[in-house]
Order: structure tokens, then sequence, then C-alpha cells
């Protein structure tokens, strides 16, 4: 049954609270010497006063992470209990590259829809100060096996050598990427002096004071300065700094249960869950990922893209988001209508639960009903989830 005709059940999964942290330039930013435990212990907090949940009812958590060392989980534990979510409850880490927030939901919303726990929590968080990609180590792998398959070889390649790989492959022109990238700017300036932001940010609390706005954004960019930026990953690439995403750090958390647990604790619901799909792609292009993975969760759920309101689509590289929205031939007034990675920043793990945390208040500020929150994923893979917001009921 289409996610359009399919009438309310209890059993429906729900959202009741999508918040996340300012976002903040790595390295450079006030979240620098911030562990990254303290960001997701400020959203989990956060997260359970706003509902009203108290910890000891949370049955599960599991946080998308790329980058924090396999020791670090012992500190993301910590984390939960001293945000008042006990030991009683358990929680896990997943990693599927930029998508792991969305996918730490996914996993929380099957869990919730399998019967095994009630109420849980889908975060993400990277801390890109402290474990920049840069620093992490090789891991060691057969390489006269590897080697026979181009396809794996391609597995290594990095970000910014496939974003010019997409561009070379496809025709994209500079001026395109640096105007797309100027305009993710405005839209977030915009937005921002607006006070659209402010509804899903935790103010966090640092050494040099209070932390409550993202700070990467460049209200003065356009797209003629942006055009005096060399390339940076190969010599004749169109691929910039500023038509990249910003590397950064912050974290966000997802509550989820059940409709009917919500009307019995008489929690609003902020959305409602409908579903995630992945898909691969070539890893040598993988900035396509979200042209292959918008369709099929489009099937999955029995929607078209035109009933979908608000694409919030993740901006790793001006080159690979500006070419799926051509693919998919959307609408560009309704996809990161507040800007997006490249004004914004994307701390990884986080990305995919801070899409959601963005898209759900402005679907209700346009009275729209169904939103896409996308990315391409590391290694050639795309992932997409659906979610509605219910008109004129929060219930």
């Amino acid at each position: 049954m289409s996610a359009k005709s399919k009438s309310k059940s209890d059993d429906d999964i729900v959202i009741v609270a999508a918040l996340r942290t300012p976002l903040i330039r790595s390295r450079k930013g006030a979240f620098a010497g911030v562990p990254a435990s303290s960001l997701l212990q400020t959203v989990l907090e956060g997260a359970l006063k706003q509902t009203g949940i108290p910890g000891t009812d949370i049955d599960d958590i599991c946080v998308g992470n790329c980058l924090l060392p396999a020791a670090g989980y012992g500190s993301l534990r910590m984390a939960q209990i001293v945000a008042g979510i006990p030991e009683t409850t358990s929680l896990h880490t997943v990693n599927r590259q930029c998508s792991s927030g969305l996918q730490s939901i996914s996993i929380i919303a099957n869990a919730i829809r399998s019967g095994q726990i009630k109420i849980g929590i889908g975060a993400g968080l990277e801390s890109m100060s402290q474990n920049p990609m840069n620093k992490m180590d090789m891991v060691p792998v057969d390489w006269e096996v590897m080697q026979q398959s181009r396809t794996a070889m391609d597995c290594l390649i990095p970000m910014g050598i496939t974003s010019d790989t997409v561009v070379k492959t496809y025709g994209l022109e500079r001026h395109v990427l640096d105007e797309f990238a100027a305009e993710s700017h405005r839209k977030a300036a915009a937005a921002q002096a607006a006070g659209k932001f402010d509804s899903e940010i935790v103010p966090v609390m640092t050494p040099s004071g209070v932390v409550d706005r993202d700070d990467g954004i460049r209200s003065g960019t356009t797209a003629q300065v942006l055009s005096k930026l060399k390339p940076v990953f190969t010599p004749s690439g169109a691929t910039t700094a500023g038509n990249s995403s910003q590397t950064t750090d912050g974290a966000a958390a997802v509550i989820l249960m059940t409709r009917g647990e919500a009307k019995r604790r008489g929690i609003p619901i902020q959305g409602v869950w409908h579903g995630f799909c992945t898909a691969g792609v070539p890893p040598s292009i993988m900035g396509i990922g979200p042209a292959v993975a918008i369709p099929k969760v489009l099937e999955y759920t029995g929607l078209t893209k035109d009933d979908i309101d608000v694409y919030e689509i993740n901006e790793a590289f001006a080159s690979q988001a500006k070419w799926c929205i051509n693919e998919l031939g959307l609408d560009e007034n309704k996809v990161n209508p507040l800007g997006g990675a490249i004004a914004l920043g994307h701390p990884l793990g986080c990305t995919g639960a801070r899409l959601i945390a963005t898209l759900l208040p402005e679907l209700r500020r346009r009275r729209g009903r169904f939103g896409i929150a996308s990315m391409c994923v590391g290694t050639g893979m795309g992932a997409a989830a659906v979610v509605e917001v219910e008109a004129h009921s929060s219930l």
C-alpha cells in the first residue's frame, strides 16, 4: 500500500523528537576541544527534555559514526549514562559512512516495528576535529587479491577525486558548481537570519561559552568569489574547497516509537517514518548515489517524485548534488530550501540524523506532507528515507 493512501495505525513508526547541535567547522571552530561524547550527551539530554520521556524508558540507542576509533565506543556509552539514560538501556554503533546517522534511525525503526523494543533513539555523531580523515590508518588487506579487481581498488579513491570524475564523466561546468555552492550559502544565511534553524538546535556549552548557531555559513559568498578558488583534488578539476562540503563537528538524535505509544504518553508526533533504502553505485563516481537510492525508496513507499514536498539531499560536493537533481528531474525549489552541507557542513556520521532534524520543521512550515532525506555514501552507495508530516494533527 502506498504511503499516500495508507490509513493511520497505532503500529505506525513515528518520530517524537529530532534535534541536533549546531554544526561547527572542524579544527578552527568552537567544538575543536569538545569531546565527541559531550556532543552526543548534549543532544540526548535535549531530546529527553523536549519529550519528557524518562531516560529509563529508552530501550536501545544506535549511534551512527564514521571516524571515532573503536575504543571510543565506551565514551558514547558513558555519554548515554551521564545524559540520564541508565546502564539498563543498551547502545550500539553503526558505520555506513555518510549515511550512518540515517542508517541508525532505520535500525531503531525496524527494531520497534519487529516488536523488539518500544522506544529507541537513532543518533549520529562526528568530531572531525578530533578524528580527521587524513589521520586515519589504512586497514590491512591482501593487496595481491584486491588488485585483481579494479572496482575494489576504486573504493580507495579520495572522495574529492570521485567528484572530479563525476564532473568529467557528465560534462559539468565549473561555473554551474560555483553558482550552486553560492546559492547554498545564500539560502542557509537567509534561514539562519529568519531563525528557521532555532527549533532544531540544542545549544552546547563549551569552554568559551554557549554555542547555539552554525558557523560555516558565509552570507556574502558569490559565484564570482568562489570562481577564484583553485581546484584542490586534481590540477584541472572543477572541485574546490568552495563547492565542496565543509568538514564539521556535530551530533543529532531522533526518538522513535509507535503511534500507539505516542498517544498513550500524550507526546506530539513530529513525523511518520515510512522507509529507508540503500543502493550501490560504482565507487569511482560514488556521488551519484542519491539518483539511485531516491527512486528505490519512492518505489518502496509507493510514492512518486511529485509527491515529495521537500528533498534534503546532502551536498557532499556541488558536482554530485547538482547532477543528481538534474538526473532525477527534481523541482529545485523543493531541494535543500535552507541550504545544504556546502554552507552548513557535513559531519559524516551525524549528517543523516541532521537531515531529519532539518527536514521535519521545514515540511511543517511549508504545510507539506512528504519529505526525503538522501545522500551519497563513500565507496559507492546511496541512501534515502521517506518521512511524513501529518497535516492539522499532532497525534
